[in-house]
């Protein structure tokens, strides 16, 4: 089965007192209804990536971002094996400019929260592990497997890479979880 093409995109800021702040919400509906994420959603046919997550960060959160102002940070797959209908490959963006007034959407409820303040626990399993790398400038190809349960990882394939345009294509594992 073909894995659903997603985008996901960060905004990024620095606070009156100079610290980085990203942009998350709590999704209000919907796949991950409750987790806090990132703005992001379904790239539609015909629609590269990168002006999807300028759509989504519009939709979700009322703020405007050119997509030639976005910089691509990583490919990642995320497979459920026990659903295999989620399983999803997520283009995922950062973006230091933006215009417009942030808003609640249907979708989410969006909050800027300090870097190093992430609420990991209410996020996707896999978050932890590469949005550090991500919003540290880091970019990445990566691949998660969930356990039966939908909501653990059970194993992952993170590694550095140069993206020089849009789409990677996916990393992939092994049957023992390890890269392939």
């Amino acid at each position: 089965m073909p894995l659903t093409a997603m985008c996901l995109c960060f905004l990024v800021r620095t606070d009156p007192a100079g610290r980085p702040e990203v942009l998350l919400g709590r999704k209000n509906r919907g796949f991950g209804q409750g987790k806090v994420v990132g703005p992001g959603g379904h790239i539609e046919p015909g629609e590269d990536a990168t002006a999807a997550a300028a759509r989504e960060v519009r939709e979700e959160t009322g703020l405007v971002v050119d997509p030639a102002g976005a910089s691509q940070m990583a490919s990642i797959a995320f497979r459920f094996p026990a659903r295999p209908s989620w399983d999803q490959h997520a283009d995922v963006f950062v973006a230091t400019r933006w215009e417009g007034q942030l808003i609640i959407s249907d979708e989410l409820t969006p909050e800027w929260y300090r870097a190093d303040s992430i609420p990991y626990a209410d996020m996707w399993d896999d978050a932890r592990q590469w949005l550090p790398q991500v919003l540290a400038g880091q970019q990445i190809r990566a691949e998660f497997r969930f356990a039966s349960d939908n909501e653990t990882v059970d194993a992952a394939a993170i590694s550095a890479v140069t993206i020089s345009g849009a789409g990677l294509g996916a990393a992939s594992l092994d049957a023992a979880g390890t890269p392939g």
